[in-house]
């Protein structure tokens, strides 16, 4: 018995000797600096980076074939941990960037061509003569780009358009390559008019084939008063870094394809120090302040639109004011339909289609 534990105990220290020896001779130093820029990234292992994990990117950044700001989920702070680990000082914008969906033609507003039958994707569904949708720059409401989020910021809704959670999403970019129009962009997350439409065809064109298209009536570009908005190829376009979201554009788009994101809404409010000039109620855009000379004026919250051009033009110091009025604005709640659950098109007589179509 006794030799029986002498030998094992033996063979156990020859072995730890051999693995030391083993350890000791293939040991290979590694650059202290991962770690510390694995320790700095998100850990939501998503490949957003293209990488396939967190410490693969790490070995990248410090091997210099990464961009220290390669981290979208981590953000601007993230990507300045990078930078003051690597020994160096980046520039990146504070301002996150969020998903929007350029289309708002589901199946309630967009006319489609036929039914489609065939994979459950949109790169599929494209392959037969451009998709289903009468509009061919339109959402083929087949869940590619929801499919793709790792992190649940996406679903679709009853009527077949992709919705972005903009609480959840981590501006992580993995959204945009699997839209086969392009419809997923990122902007700004203060940019928050938005004009939701990429038709490039003819106003009459686009009309005929969605209700929410933009027929560039030219309607927002007029009456922007920051420039903000031009003309593309027959679609209305926002510069994000001129456009103050003074929602002007909203209520004059007669086809409803600029979307308000602007939840919270601040609005005007006058104080006793008012002189009761009246320029505020000259510039008004929708006359929305009343009130007479050399008296006090009010402000009808209904008809403000939060532009905040009468606070700017506003001669008298602090007599005006835009005021937080969430209290009377809510955000409408994010209501998530059941796994499963699709859309279900206007009644119509649409011919069916496989996807082995020709």
């Amino acid at each position: 018995m006794i030799a029986e534990i002498l030998t094992l105990g033996g063979l156990g220290a020859l072995a730890s000797l051999g693995l030391g020896l083993a350890a000791k001779k293939f040991h290979v130093d590694v650059d202290p600096r991962i770690t510390e820029i694995d320790n700095a990234l998100p850990h939501a292992q998503c490949g957003a980076c293209g990488y396939p994990g967190c410490m693969p990117f790490a070995e990248a950044v410090v091997a210099g074939e990464a961009p220290l700001a390669g981290c979208t989920v981590g953000g601007a702070s993230v990507a300045r941990a990078v930078a003051a680990i690597m020994g160096r000082t980046i520039e990146v914008p504070d301002e996150r960037l969020v998903s929007r969906i350029l289309c708002k033609g589901d199946c309630e507003k967009a006319v489609t061509k036929f039914d489609y039958e065939g994979a459950d994707d949109c790169n599929a569904a494209v392959l037969v003569a451009g998709g289903n949708k009468s509009c061919v720059y339109g959402c083929l409401g087949l869940a590619s780009c929801v499919k793709a989020c790792p992190f649940d910021a996406m679903y679709m809704s009853p009527f077949g358009i992709p919705v972005v959670i903009e609480e959840r999403c981590t501006g992580c970019t993995l959204c945009v390559e699997p839209c086969p129009k392009d419809l997923v962009v990122m902007i700004p997350e203060t940019s928050r008019v938005v004009v939701e439409c990429k038709s490039h065809d003819k106003g009459a064109v686009t009309k005929k084939g969605c209700e929410v298209g933009c027929t560039a009536c030219n309607a927002c570009v007029k009456i922007c008063p920051y420039d903000a908005i031009t003309l593309d190829e027959n679609v209305a376009v926002i510069d994000p870094k001129k456009c103050t979201n003074c929602g002007l554009c909203i209520p004059i788009c007669p086809t409803d394809s600029i979307t308000d994101f602007r939840w919270g809404l601040q609005k005007a409010e006058i104080y006793d120090p008012c002189t009761g000039c009246q320029i505020c109620a000259k510039v008004c855009p929708t006359d929305a302040i009343k009130g007479d000379l050399k008296m006090l004026h009010v402000v009808d919250l209904g008809k403000c639109i939060s532009c905040g051009i009468c606070v700017e033009r506003c001669p008298v110091e602090g007599a005006m004011a835009m005021v937080d009025m969430t209290r009377l604005v809510q955000k409408p709640p994010i209501l998530v339909p059941a796994p499963g659950a699709k859309a279900q098109p206007k009644p119509g007589s649409s011919p069916k289609v496989s996807a082995s179509a020709s």
